[in-house]
């Protein structure tokens, strides 16, 4: 059997939560915030891999011109399968018409995005401002 990909926004918060956790993110800690918070996304996609939760992408977007890819996470053991490639295929796909779509990479994942057609904005610098509250 192989990765299944699903246009779904409904989870078990400990689906979830397994998700984030296998990848170290804090979001993890938080299910009940994380499962609201993919709910109220604009699209999700999803990769299963039989019922197990294997990787997602999400999009957070006005609706009409610009669309910002929040998340995406697949499991460590299933990285490096072309997966998370999948995953920002379908998103693009999805948002083709608009006239943005903006992601925000880390350092290490910059040459990643670069390969999914993503540019570097030249004059452009991500700016965060982080508070979880436990």
């Amino acid at each position: 059997m192989g990765i299944e990909y699903r246009d779904i926004k409904d989870f078990r918060e400990k689906e979830l939560q397994d998700l984030f956790l296998s990848v170290e993110w804090d979001s993890g800690n938080f299910p009940e915030k994380l499962k609201m918070a993919i709910k109220n996304s604009h699209r999700v996609y999803t990769a299963y891999d039989g019922d197990k939760l294997v990787g997602l992408i999400n999009a957070l977007s006005d609706g009409v011109m610009t669309v910002y890819f929040h998340y995406l996470l697949v499991r460590p053991e299933y990285q490096g399968q072309g997966i998370g490639k999948k995953l920002v295929d379908l998103m693009l796909e999805e948002y083709a018409d608009f006239a943005r779509k903006v992601v925000i990479a880390y350092d290490s994942e910059v040459e990643f995005y670069k390969k999914c057609g993503f540019e570097v904005g030249e004059d452009k610098s991500a700016m965060f401002v982080t508070y979880l509250k436990t």
